[in-house]
């Protein structure tokens, strides 16, 4: 072989390795934005993991509720008594006492009775008695039932204290009638005589029993004794009593762990505390609205 083919070959052969160089160069130059771009897809990914991962979970915030009150309902307010009772309190009322107004018996109502016993010049005897009934729904905005009638009655008392014209006011707590009750006593007077005011404020879970009984002896008749009409009201309050519990099974409406989620306008007596009945401020905290009622003692 000639000196000049041997060269040619080498420089073929030289050539050609540059070739596969440059084409190797190349294809590694290619694969590399699909390296980059796996890369990238691999960050992303881990990002948005990890952005799931930190991000607070959101869940939906339970509706409020309130446990649900006790008693459910009222029972009939002139009903409340018993015909003995009436007789011995109230002697010349009659088989029926007077209902007061209400919007809403289940949440209020009262009656009352009064009784002249008239003897002409001998003198008379003068008895009023009022029975009232307020019942306090639990309300998620204001707060459970029975909490509500505990305001209430506070009120009551503070109320019955406070009358106008009252003297010689006395309060002293009554075992055995409800889950708490108060009895208060004062003189009253009046133009047609002198009154013996008693008042017996009671609260049996969710419910409030208020007792209004005075009396006084008119036309030179002599008065009362005031503790035997307390004796009488506080006889009236306890059978007032037990006929609510009475008009809800006795056991009252509900049930252990039970709840009710009510807006503050569904409550049955959104306007307790300041109702028309009787037995509410505007007869307990004024004297001059009280009646006198007709027994002899």
């Amino acid at each position: 072989m000639s000196e000049g083919t041997m060269q040619r070959r080498a420089q073929r052969a030289d050539r050609d390795q540059r070739v596969m160089r440059r084409g190797r160069a190349l294809v590694g130059v290619a694969a590399l934005p699909v390296v980059l771009l796996a890369a990238g897809c691999s960050s992303d990914s881990g990002s948005e993991d990890k952005a799931k991962e930190t991000s607070p979970s959101v869940t939906a915030s339970p509706s409020p509720t309130v446990e649900a009150a006790a008693y459910a309902t009222l029972p009939e307010a002139c009903d409340v008594l018993t015909s003995k009772t009436l007789e011995e309190l109230v002697p010349e009322a009659g088989k029926s006492g007077k209902e007061g107004s209400s919007d809403d018996l289940e949440s209020r109502g009262s009656c009352s009775w009064d009784s002249l016993d008239n003897n002409g010049v001998k003198g008379s005897q003068f008895r009023w008695l009022n029975v009232s009934l307020l019942r306090f729904e639990s309300d998620v905005t204001r707060g459970p039932g029975d909490e509500l009638a505990k305001e209430y009655y506070d009120g009551q008392v503070v109320d019955a204290k406070g009358a106008t014209g009252a003297r010689n006011v006395k309060a002293a707590p009554v075992v055995g009638t409800g889950d708490e009750a108060t009895a208060i006593r004062y003189d009253l007077k009046k133009k047609e005589g002198a009154f013996k005011q008693q008042t017996v404020v009671a609260r049996v879970e969710n419910v409030v029993v208020t007792v209004d009984y005075n009396g006084a002896g008119l036309a030179g008749e002599k008065a009362p004794d005031a503790d035997e009409l307390m004796k009488d009201a506080q006889r009236a309050a306890r059978e007032a009593v037990a006929a609510v519990s009475k008009a809800n099974s006795g056991g009252g409406a509900k049930s252990p762990g039970s709840t009710a989620s009510k807006s503050a306008g569904s409550s049955a007596t959104s306007a307790s505390g300041t109702g028309t009945s009787s037995g509410d401020k505007s007869s307990s905290g004024s004297g001059s609205s009280r009646k006198p009622s007709t027994r002899k003692s």
